[in-house]
């Protein structure tokens, strides 16, 4: 939350956290659909973050190592 004296102008953001297993197809459908929005996927270590959005994706990697592992792709 932001806090502005003015709660017409305070800004919210709820965190939801859910561990899967097994097929996200359905997720990832959803985001390129837009009908969900804010997620974010990583590993249990944290170490490698994957931003899906309706648009494409953005990729955190811990190291610039790991960064330069990851051929880049354009379409």
């Amino acid at each position: 939350m932001e806090d502005d004296p003015d709660p017409a102008f305070r800004t919210y953001c709820h965190l939801f956290a859910s561990r899967r297993r097994g097929c996200i197809d359905g997720l990832l459908r959803d985001i390129a659909d837009d009908k969900v929005a804010g997620v974010l996927i990583t590993d249990t270590r944290m170490q490698r973050i994957h931003h899906p959005y309706d648009g494409g994706a953005d990729v955190f990697l811990a190291t610039s190592e790991d960064r330069d592992r990851v051929p880049a792709r354009s379409t």
